[in-house]
């Protein structure tokens, strides 16, 4: 009776133990991916077309949340040439890049992604009935446009120029999407912004484009920034970017794809 007794209670301790074993393996499931965060610098234009990408590139790359600052291209070499952290950035022209670039601040070859051009805002159903470039030189209309370091007013500069026609804006903003607030809230009768920004902004404004404004089309590059925290996501970010998904987010709101 003991030995059978023995015989049971050692092929219980093998049934239990093979059991254990078993639960273990199937309990087992691989650990989630750390958690990461992409700090992407970009131009204020940019906003509504990166915003959209967010998504996308978070779903491609599980555990990693992107972070935006979207400012004037010039307020953002500014902070970066200061040693503000970022991993991605993307201007609004060339001619900020390359200040960024001349700072030490960005590592590799730029590539532009995009392109550019100005239209002009007004309230809806155009009230002041603009219907040129010139027209913004007319005595009492209240314009507003960017200051002359952001690449939008830089453009405008250009366009004024071009055309001999002065503008004396009763604001110059840091941002095109200062200038569009403006329009939107009635502070400004007009003021020059991007098609892209004219688009995003719906039925808040009616768009009058002007044909001098292909004289001042604006190139927009992105590249890593020197020293970034996440060096590996940035060049993904980047390539996402240039891919097929990120340019036909870009092609949604007015982006021109650039030239080959």
């Amino acid at each position: 009776m003991k030995k059978v007794l023995a015989a049971l209670a050692a092929v219980a301790l093998l049934v239990t133990g093979c059991g254990s074993n078993s639960d273990s393996g199937s309990g087992s499931s691989p650990s989630a991916p750390a958690p990461r965060t992409l700090t992407v610098f970009a131009a204020a234009s940019l906003t509504e077309s990166f915003n959209a990408m967010k998504p996308e590139f978070e779903a491609a790359h599980p555990g990693v949340t992107v972070k935006y600052s979207f400012q004037g291209s010039s307020t953002l070499v500014q902070q970066l040439s200061n040693g503000a952290p970022a991993d991605v950035f993307a201007s609004a022209d060339q001619a900020n890049m390359d200040k960024a670039t001349q700072a030490g601040v960005i590592t590799g070859t730029p590539t532009v992604f995009a392109t550019n051009k100005l239209t002009i805002a007004v309230g809806p159903g155009n009230p002041k009935g603009i219907t040129t470039f010139a027209d913004l030189a007319k005595n009492g209309l209240k314009v507003v446009v960017c200051a002359q370091q952001v690449p939008c007013g830089s453009a405008t500069q250009k366009v004024e120029q071009q055309t001999g026609v002065t503008i004396k804006p009763v604001s110059e903003e840091q941002d095109v999407k200062q200038v569009l607030t403006k329009v939107e809230s009635g502070d400004a009768d007009a003021g020059l912004v991007y098609v892209t920004d004219a688009a995003t902004a719906g039925g808040k404004v009616t768009q009058v484009q002007f044909p001098e404004a292909a004289q001042a089309i604006n190139n927009y590059p992105i590249a890593t920034v020197k020293n970034a925290p996440q060096a590996d996501l940035a060049q993904q970010f980047v390539q996402f970017v240039l891919g097929p998904q990120g340019q036909a987010e870009l092609a949604k709101v007015g982006f021109v794809a650039p030239s080959k």
